[in-house]
């Protein structure tokens, strides 16, 4: 039997939206210690998951690589579709834990694309690899104009700056229960939208934002200069997908940014992904205290949810 572990991941955003730009999506994110997907698989003649919203992944591992089935076991789910990262997660973990199963290696970073994935942002893939702090260089705008090539016709976004995340920074990760993010065709159809008519001169704040405060800030270990770093970041997406979100962060996640913002210690917040979760930058120093007042702005706002404060991963999956 082998197991599968991974934290999720955050997304921060991408350095491009616009056709008119020489490379297209480049994301940015960082690997998270939790939540985690621990996962088992052993051969059998079939497949079978006792989660069967894993099934299809498993199926597709099994089929990618060539081998009879498999019969697996999640043992920590990480939560689905709220941004997270689950669905690279678990295609690649169910990839990786039927290859170990069988005794076989795997490289995920070439299997990726037979699995759909990496198809824009590579952050998923390469923290899944090694954790840390990740940005990747995207894909030839040419290649994919506003709807991806077909699969096999491209290949997973080369990592062009990774860092560790100093030991003492805190991500406080705010899930609200609310609707679920997009994934999926509908996922696919709001990027094509946002694509066909991304404002080019947001790509030219990024990249200042990305090369002037964002990458010496990770290099020089400044988590305040990170924080407004990634929060810029995070609104200057917000602006290409408002009209596909209903503004530039998605209901609720802008009354939970502002309250983040408000709390001492937490140097900058934003929206992963499609949401519906929130995250601020905070310190070892100060984590307990903004954790406990996430809470109570979480209650106020009338919301339930999840409030978790977690380390950025090191590593990593770990196989065993």
């Amino acid at each position: 039997m082998t197991r599968v572990t991974v934290g999720g991941r955050i997304h921060f955003g991408f350095q491009n939206l616009s056709l008119a730009h020489d490379r297209l999506y480049g994301g940015v994110g960082v690997g998270l210690s939790e939540p985690r997907l621990v996962l088992t698989a052993q051969p059998a003649d079939d497949v079978s998951c006792d989660w069967p919203a894993v099934a299809a992944y498993v199926a597709r591992a099994v089929d990618v690589l060539g081998v009879p089935g498999a019969d697996v076991t999640v043992e920590q789910r990480l939560p689905r579709h709220v941004g997270f990262g689950s669905g690279t997660r678990l295609a690649l973990a169910s990839l990786v834990a039927v290859a170990r199963a069988y005794d076989r290696s795997v490289d995920v970073r070439d299997v990726a694309p037979d699995l759909g994935r990496g198809g824009r942002s590579g952050v998923g893939i390469a923290t899944f690899e090694a954790g840390g702090f990740v940005v990747d260089a995207g894909h030839p705008t040419e290649l994919f104009t506003s709807a991806p090539p077909a699969e096999g016709e491209w290949t997973v976004p080369p990592v062009v700056a990774r860092h560790d995340v100093p030991g003492t920074w805190r991500f406080l990760l705010v899930t609200p229960d609310v609707e679920r993010g997009r994934s999926g065709d509908p996922e696919d159809a709001s990027i094509r939208s946002v694509v066909e008519r991304a404002d080019p001169g947001i790509a030219d704040d990024i990249a200042l934002v990305l090369t002037r405060q964002l990458l010496p800030a990770i290099a020089t270990g400044d988590y305040e200069t990170f924080g407004r770093a990634v929060a810029r970041l995070s609104r200057l997406n917000g602006a290409w997908y408002a009209d596909e979100q209903g503004g530039v962060y998605r209901p609720p996640a802008g009354r939970l940014i502002d309250a983040l913002d408000s709390i001492p210690g937490i140097s900058g917040a934003g929206q992963s992904s499609w949401g519906p979760t929130v995250y601020g930058i905070t310190h070892a120093s100060t984590a307990d205290t903004a954790e406990r007042m996430a809470r109570d702005a979480l209650a106020d706002l009338g919301l339930d949810g999840t409030v978790r404060l977690v380390e950025a991963a090191t590593t990593g999956a770990s196989v065993d």
